[in-house]
C-alpha cells in the first residue's frame, strides 16, 4: 500500500490525499475510520488491496526455494486466498487479548475501531474449526513447541500437485 504506485494512486483517488502521511506512509487512522465503519468503503478498499497483495505474493513465492512457505493474512478466508493453500494454520487468542495486543501495537487505533475491524472478519471459532493446525497464543501454552510440531509436520507433507 506504500510501494505500488498504481495502488497508492487508486487509494488516494477513493480515500483522498489524507490516506497518506506527508512522508508517504499509510495514514492507518484515516483509512481505518473511513473503511471499517462503512461497508461500502471497506469493499472498495478490499477490491483495491487484495488483488495487488495476491500478485505480490505469487511473485515472492516463485522466488523461494525452501521446503514450504507460509502466507500470513488476517483475511485469508474472507478474501478467498485460502483456496490456493495446502494447509491452514490459525493463531488463536481471545478477542479481549487480541484487542489489548492491537491497542499496544497500534496506539492510533481506538478500541472501537479495532472492534469494527474484528466485526468485519470471520468469527474466530469458524476459523479455528476450518484450520488444519491451531496455535494457541493466549498465554496459557508455550507457542514455540506448537510451532515446532507444525514445522515437523510440514517438512514431511507432500503438497498437492497443481
Amino acid at each position: 500500500m506504500t510501494t505500488d504506485e498504481f495502488l497508492v494512486n487508486q487509494i488516494k483517488k477513493k480515500f483522498g490525499d489524507k490516506a497518506y502521511n506527508p512522508d508517504g506512509s499509510l495514514n492507518r487512522k484515516h483509512i481505518g475510520e473511513a473503511a471499517f465503519g462503512n461497508p461500502n468503503k471497506l469493499k472498495i478498499l478490499d477490491s483495491l488491496v487484495h488483488p495487488s497483495v495476491a500478485i505480490d505474493y505469487e511473485r515472492w513465492v516463485k522466488q523461494q526455494s525452501h521446503p514450504y512457505v507460509i502466507k500470513e493474512a488476517a483475511l485469508l478466508y474472507e478474501a478467498g486466498s485460502y483456496k490456493s493453500l495446502d494447509k491452514i494454520i490459525v493463531v488463536s487468542a481471545s478477542e479481549d487479548l487480541r484487542i489489548k495486543r492491537v491497542t499496544a501495537r497500534d496506539p492510533q487505533r481506538s478500541e472501537q475501531m479495532i472492534r469494527d475491524i474484528i466485526k468485519n472478519q470471520m468469527p474466530e471459532s469458524e476459523k479455528v474449526s476450518r484450520a488444519d493446525f491451531v496455535v494457541v497464543n493466549d498465554e496459557s501454552q508455550l507457542v514455540i513447541p506448537q510451532v515446532i510440531a507444525i514445522h515437523q509436520h510440514l517438512l514431511s507433507f507432500q503438497p498437492k500437485s497443481y
